[in-house]
């Protein structure tokens, strides 16, 4: 009989035999294999960044995933209503609570929580980048990656199928678009210090070259003012065309809510970047058929209403035209003094207090260059906040052209160069760092100083206009006392004859500089020729006949102030709580007991009472 045994291995040696594979020292290696073991790999790495991610997700405080839940729900069912709640204040809440010094949680962290939900996830990033903007220094990978994400958003916005199924509040879509212009803005100033950055920072600029482009920042704007069609909306809105003809020119994309309001918010974002980049004409050509009048939709929103009537005032001071400029400050600021006290509790009154600064600095300097009537309200705000830099701009002098120089520095926009250094070229990036280029703030400021130093001494000669009716060339020559005229005044007839001449080019100075361009109707281009200030005079030979126009005074903003502080002190006594009767009982009996039988037989005086109720003698 055969020995069963002879048929099987030992168990041990099968487990192993079985555990690893036996290969024969010539065969060759099975690549199926390989293939396994990588798998296999791939899934022990991917179990534990899982264990990692729930360990991390772990740490992530209640309130903040509660929220995070909520917020995709209100958007998954676009209520709009819980949305801006959420955003505008359960958003802020938690930041200040858990997040003031550090990030948020990343994106594929939080993802389990919202079911791997990509586009709140892009929203949700959307929001992740503005808070390193805001509260902490981005990194590169940080620039890098917001503008991927951006474009991740524009994208899905611009290019699917057919109009999205979301619904944001107007509050974020400015917000967004916002912050675009922003972080583009950051990032260009940041590019074009080419001074401290590391090896690896300049690989990474001279591989994208592309990122936050000039070219890619103005298509993605472009691209939503057409796809909305919002221009041709407001032009049919002015025209008076009825809603159904309006919708019907809108078409599919402009007709929705979401995609109008990004048209419209893209046509003030492209007035801030050609402002920046130096274009004023073509920043206030994009704002043809917006309306800025007071109920105009862009004031449903403090900070856009600030940033376009800045911009645009910008705009106009870099074209001359001061009495626009002038105009364009006045009414946003009467309107932002007005709502202060309603803005006092919102995330963004610190930014746009700080706007709002910078406006009262531009309005110094342009009510000195073109003097005239203003908003007395205003102007006192003025004068409170810089009213010795206004003394000294209206002395003239040296010291007036660096107070223009520090006023203009602190107020204007940061202009941005289109051109970054060639980080892709290492001798051209040699060459660039020996010799920069002038910055763009620079070359706006020198092109400012320009203007100011052809109109310098104007401020002299109109004052010592408004004293006179007529006055002769040589003797007003003589009160313009300047290091020319007392230079050559020892030099005879000649020199005489040298002053006259420089006072009537003055005066043809002061001419010139009271003329501009002013709107009055039509679009933001459109203007007339005007004079900017109450004085106009004549040259008659050598004589100079003067003809001051004074203006009235407006009496209404007057009653209004004084109207409106009438209003805050009736409802602030009829708030207050009424005087409470005076206890003067135990005074009468101590006074009677005091004085004796005469004064207690004298009626006691009480509280006073009208005399429909005091008690007659009989």
């Amino acid at each position: 009989m055969a020995d069963p045994t002879a048929f099987y291995e030992p168990e041990e040696e099968l487990l192993s035999s079985l555990a690893v594979p036996q290969f024969a020292a010539d065969s060759a290696f099975d690549p199926s294999y390989a293939a396994l073991e990588e798998h296999a790999q791939y899934a022990a790495q991917l179990a534990a960044a899982e264990r990692e991610q729930k360990q991390a997700l772990e740490l992530v405080p209640d309130d903040v995933k509660r929220f995070l839940v909520l917020f995709h729900q209100a958007i998954l069912e676009n209520d709009l209503p819980a949305i801006t709640k959420m955003y505008e204040s359960g958003w802020q809440g938690l930041t200040n609570a858990h997040y003031q010094q550090a990030e948020w949680p990343e994106a594929e962290l939080i993802a389990p929580l919202v079911q791997n939900d990509q586009v709140f996830l892009t929203l949700y990033r959307e929001l992740y980048f503005r808070h390193v903007y805001a509260r902490l220094q981005p990194t590169i990978d940080d620039r890098f990656q917001s503008y991927e994400n951006i474009c991740e958003l524009f994208n899905y916005l611009l290019n699917s199928e057919g109009p999205v199924p979301l619904d944001l509040p107007i509050q974020w879509l400015w917000d967004m678009l916002d912050e675009f212009v922003y972080q583009f803005q950051s990032f260009a100033q940041w590019r074009a210090n080419a001074k401290g950055k590391n090896e690896d920072e300049l690989d990474m600029l001279a591989e994208a070259s592309q990122i936050w482009s000039c070219y890619s920042v103005l298509n993605v704007l472009y691209s939503l003012v057409q796809k909305s069609q919002i221009n041709e909306q407001l032009k049919a809105e002015k025209e008076g065309k009825s809603a159904d003809e309006v919708a019907e020119i809108a078409g599919e994309y402009g007709s929705k809510p979401l995609y109008r309001n990004l048209g419209y918010f893209s046509l003030i974002c492209l007035l801030r970047v050609h402002v920046l980049l130096g274009d004023p004409t073509l920043a206030l050509q994009t704002m043809e058929h917006v309306e800025l009048g007071g109920g105009a939709f862009l004031t449903r929103i403090t900070a856009c209403h600030v940033t376009t009537y800045y911009h645009v005032g910008c705009a106009y001071m870099a074209l001359g035209r001061w009495p626009d400029a002038i105009k364009t400050f006045v009414s946003v600021l009467v309107f932002f003094v007005r709502m202060k006290q309603y803005h006092t509790r919102s995330y963004q009154y610190g930014s746009i207090t700080k706007q709002c600064e910078r406006m009262y600095a531009l309005l110094a300097i342009a009510t000195t260059l073109s003097p005239g009537p203003s908003d007395d309200s205003i102007m006192t705000i003025v004068k409170e906040h810089y009213g010795d830099q206004l003394s000294i701009l209206q002395r003239g002098g040296d010291e007036a052209v660096e107070t223009f120089k520090d006023l203009f520095l602190q107020a204007c926009p940061k202009y941005l160069s289109v051109n970054p250094p060639p980080y892709e070229d290492a001798d051209a990036l040699a060459a660039y760092l020996a010799a920069p280029p002038p910055d763009a703030t620079q070359r706006h400021l020198d092109l400012f100083l320009s203007d100011v130093e052809a109109i310098r001494g104007v401020s002299n000669a109109r004052n010592l206009l408004k004293l006179y009716t007529s006055i002769d060339a040589a003797k007003l020559a003589g009160f313009l006392v300047s290091e020319s005229s007392s230079a050559g005044s020892s030099g005879g007839a000649d020199a005489a004859a040298t002053s006259e001449e420089d006072v009537l080019q003055q005066l043809m100075v002061l001419k010139a500089a009271s003329r501009t361009y002013g709107n009055r109707t039509g679009s933001l281009l459109d203007g007339d020729r005007l004079v900017t200030n109450n004085l106009d005079f004549t040259i008659e030979g050598s004589m100079v006949h003067v003809e001051e126009t004074t203006s009235h005074r407006r009496y209404a903003g007057f009653f209004i102030r004084n109207a409106e502080h009438a209003q805050r002190v009736f409802n602030t006594i009829r708030a207050s709580p009424l005087p409470g009767k005076r206890e003067t009982r135990d005074v009468n009996t101590r006074a009677a007991a005091g004085a004796g039988p005469a004064a207690a037989d004298r009626p006691k005086t009480g509280a006073w009472q009208p005399k429909s109720r005091r008690a007659v003698p009989a």
